[in-house]
């Protein structure tokens, strides 16, 4: 599995290309389809585009799920997202070898957008079924490119008008357990293959917009000029002192700059910032230190505290393992809060580089994830 989809969306640098409604993602979502079929599973799409692989009914009896998404930040790396779905396969795979019959539904998800690279808003896929997108707004959503949501769904051959909230798929999830790479080395410095998620660091998108006036490079004196790139540059070094005084995590690591000429003054310039913290009150600390620039929200998820009933199951069902919080977010962050019971399992990553071609992870680290993963399933699908 992990060889077949190695070399989709994948450039010359070694990192991936993954957008949502893209041909890629078209490969990725056949690639999962297959994968379904070739295990006799149920395949279902929600009305929010999310694939669902079921093993047994879960409209007789909701289900224990499991996955991640397939989809990628510009130059990503290949474990983010892939390596849960994979896993989840292979957990399956797992369990009906040991001759294990579940006592409940299992089912295998695929996020679709969880990085919201395309359109801005991450985890679109899982927000859009528990209705915390409205579908409205995501269907108006736009690509650097100009492309709508609702025309990208077009082109990928599906009904726009059907994006909507999905209730019906959402009450066949009983609880949900997701694997995923670290994004970090804490499991480097406990010496732990596998670790169990704890907490979802509150984080959020917004957009900066800064104004100024067109002109030629060669002829407008520097004086004269009004040139929003240096409020760019006032802006990045704001929103770094805003972190640092408030202990929190922010990035500026987007721009649309227009007209975008190496000979012209630019006329305006948009920026995105990306704030995350342990707390919520941090993160509104460094928004409060930078509302001179009218920071507007694209999206905001709250602090997500998993399931602990679930994560002691979880952590009893391997023997024990560290828990760990995480600053990066997850479908299954929206998933728990939507009310599901929500637990993750984190594989390590020997350089702690994510979101990056250096994301890694060993073999036997992730044999070990898939595991892990198997085992917990058992236990909560006796």
């Amino acid at each position: 599995m992990w060889s077949d989809l190695a070399p989709v969306g994948r450039a010359g640098d070694g990192g991936y290309r993954r957008f949502a409604w893209t041909q890629e993602d078209h490969v990725l979502r056949e690639w999962f389809a297959g994968e379904a079929d070739a295990r006799g599973l149920s395949l279902v799409t929600d009305r929010a585009g999310n694939q669902w692989a079921w093993w047994g009914d879960p409209d007789a009896t909701p289900g224990v799920v499991t996955g991640s998404h397939l989809d990628s930040v510009p130059g990503g790396g290949a474990f983010d997202g892939p390596l849960g779905v994979v896993s989840a396969f292979a957990a399956l795979d797992t369990l009906r070898a040991r001759g294990f019959e579940p006592g409940r539904p299992l089912g295998i998800a695929s996020f679709v957008d969880e990085e919201g690279a395309r359109f801005g808003v991450a985890c679109a896929g899982s927000r859009l079924l528990t209705g915390a997108l409205d579908a409205d707004r995501a269907r108006g959503l736009r690509d650097a490119d100009g492309v709508t949501m609702a025309d990208a769904l077009s082109t990928a051959g599906r009904d726009p008008a059907g994006l909507a909230a999905d209730p019906e798929a959402l009450r066949r999830v009983a609880s949900f357990v997701e694997l995923h790479v670290e994004q970090g080395r804490g499991l480097v410095h406990t010496g732990d293959p596998v670790g169990v998620g704890r907490m979802i660091w509150p984080h959020g998108r917004w957009r900066v917009e800064l104004h100024g006036e067109a002109n030629h490079a060669g002829t407008t004196p520097l004086a004269d000029r009004r040139d929003p790139m240096l409020d760019l540059a006032s802006f990045i070094a704001h929103v770094r002192a805003a972190a640092l005084d408030a202990g929190a995590l922010a990035t500026v690591g987007k721009l649309r700059v227009d007209p975008n000429g190496v000979n012209a003054i630019p006329s305006r310039v948009t920026a995105w910032l990306d704030v995350r913290a342990e707390s919520e009150a941090a993160v509104q600390a460094v928004l409060s230190a930078l509302q001179d620039y009218a920071p507007a929200r694209e999206s905001w998820t709250p602090v997500t505290v998993l399931d602990a009933d679930l994560a002691d199951t979880v952590v009893d069902a391997l023997g024990g393992a560290p828990r760990l919080s995480t600053g990066a977010g997850h479908d299954a962050g929206i998933l728990a809060a939507a009310g599901v019971p929500t637990a993750m399992l984190f594989v390590r990553n020997p350089s702690g580089i994510s979101h990056a071609p250096a994301e890694d992870a060993d073999e036997a680290d992730c044999l070990a994830g898939v595991d892990a993963l198997a085992t917990t399933l058992e236990r909560l699908l006796a």
